[in-house]
């Protein structure tokens, strides 16, 4: 009897500690009293972008009923910290970014990086050297310099320094900036081509950790403080641009043997490791055989996914985000990646192409992902430059014959979380009552509750807002989303 009540408190010791990983209960009670609510819409069809549209008043909520379609938050049970929303300055939006005049330049700045006039981004990806995103091909080192005596980020300095400490500056000093390869130098792979894929030789591993270590070093001179890098954009990927193949024991070994022993003996250790950087297909495999191996673990700060797989239906792969945590719920997740391919001119405004977006991130969020990083943050009005012709959407493009920004709908639906969620923030639980909506909800530290909604359906759908004892009652537009602040 004792050895069984011995096991019975283990057990219950043991789903505490588990309850205690997943959620978190705040050791102040939210309160809706004196709470006013702000919506702000965005909508088809309508002038609403990022628009404040009503100001609510909770009331006495009563029993919901079946037939109410509403919208459950408690901020009183918490999950994991928000670092943030970003997007990436790549050549291409570089090259771009510097035939604006100055006034559209800084209108740019302010659209993406403050909170006042823009959509307050947080966080900033780029490139170590070159990626597809670019008009060439290029290397910080001469071609078969093992040794990196010539390694020089010259030619980051006209283009694409310039732009990022303009942006740091603009965001107010200080900007998540991580940092990801799209392929080694040429001479360091079994197929002497940056471009196609190919793998990283075992005689130059050594060689290669040690050119991150350079690349952090050289951009943190330059003033620009680098949070961390992936080991590889798109490691399963034989791409027609800048790629490099690495299988999921691969990955493990390079970090484990040498970028993580090699960024600690360098001085930084304290930068952050994401593995993986590719889809959500694979992903858990991916954490598994990494995760696994604590000498490899012990580096990786967490896992970086991107969403080009898929994009239907159950295949969208959102439980692999959640399955993912589950299994490793000290490691962290990060969307590193995602926009809208095969560019064309005609679709500037589709709408489905914002809605994409708001999806993902209500569902990349609910399942555990702690930050979201766009792609290029302004591309031309080709979609590029890209020197192999893989062009895309941006949330932004510029009209380099006529000098002028074009603010897609993509733009507005990241803003509705950008805008108004914090670095901080904790998510808290919140659920829908019918499928017709998409729901998420964070609480800032000053104790703001950020909740977004979304309508991707045809019509205007009439909604209950409940927070503890109280309710509001609210219209979302069709094919709308919007932002509750309370």
């Amino acid at each position: 009897m004792k050895k069984n009540g011995l096991i019975i408190i283990f057990l219950c010791f043991s789903l505490a500690v588990f309850a205690q990983q997943k959620s978190k209960k705040l050791n102040v009670k939210y309160t809706t009293t004196n709470k006013k609510i702000t919506v702000y819409t965005t909508s088809e069809n309508t002038k609403n972008r990022l628009s404040e549209t009503t100001t609510l008043n909770f009331i006495a909520a009563t029993q919901p009923l079946e037939t109410e379609i509403s919208v459950f938050v408690e901020p009183d049970i918490t999950f994991q910290k928000f670092m943030g929303i970003g997007g990436a300055i790549t050549d291409a939006s570089a090259q771009v970014f510097a035939k604006l005049s100055k006034e559209k330049q800084q209108e740019l700045l302010d659209a993406y990086y403050t909170s006042d006039k823009g959509i307050g981004y947080s966080i900033l990806r780029t490139t170590i050297h070159s990626s597809d995103f670019g008009t060439d091909t290029y290397t910080y080192i001469k071609e078969g310099d093992k040794d990196l005596k010539t390694f020089s980020i010259a030619p980051d300095y006209k283009y694409r320094i310039p732009m990022i400490k303009r942006a740091i500056t603009t965001a107010g000093g200080k900007l998540l900036t991580y940092a990801t390869p799209w392929s080694p130098p040429a001479f360091m792979k079994n197929t002497n081509n940056m471009l196609k894929g190919g793998v990283l030789l075992p005689e130059f591993y050594q060689e290669w950790a040690n050119y991150y270590a350079k690349f952090i070093k050289a951009y943190e001179k330059e003033g620009i403080p680098i949070w961390g890098t992936s080991t590889q954009n798109e490691p399963l990927a034989t791409q027609t641009w800048e790629s490099c193949l690495y299988t999921a024991d691969g990955e493990r070994d390079f970090i484990k043997n040498y970028l993580g022993p090699t960024l600690k003996k360098e001085g930084l250790g304290d930068k952050k490791i994401v593995i993986w950087d590719h889809n959500r297909d694979l992903m858990y495999n991916r954490a598994n055989v990494i995760y696994s191996d604590p000498e490899a673990a012990k580096y990786v700060w967490g896992l970086g996914f991107h969403w080009y797989e898929t994009w239907t239906g159950a295949e969208q792969n959102f439980n692999n985000v959640r399955r993912v945590q589950e299994a490793y719920p000290d490691k962290n997740l990060m969307f590193t990646e995602g926009c809208l391919e095969r560019f064309d001119a005609t679709k500037y405004q589709f709408w489905p192409h914002a809605e994409r977006y708001g999806i993902a991130m209500i569902n990349d969020f609910n399942n555990g992902t702690t930050a979201w990083t766009d792609w290029n943050i302004l591309l031309d009005q080709q979609g590029g430059p890209n020197h192999v012709g893989n062009f895309c959407f941006a949330p932004l493009h510029a009209d380099t014959t006529t000098g002028e920004l074009i603010y897609t709908p993509s733009y507005y639906y990241i803003g509705h979380f950008s805008k108004f969620i914090k670095p901080n923030a904790k998510r808290v639980s919140s659920a829908v009552s019918r499928t017709t909506l998409a729901s998420t909800s964070f609480i800032n530290s000053n104790g703001e509750v950020v909740t977004v909604i979304m309508n991707a359906t045809d019509k205007n759908i009439d909604y209950n807002l409940y927070v503890h004892n109280s309710k509001a009652q609210i219209t979302i537009p069709a094919h709308g989303i919007q932002t509750l602040i309370y």
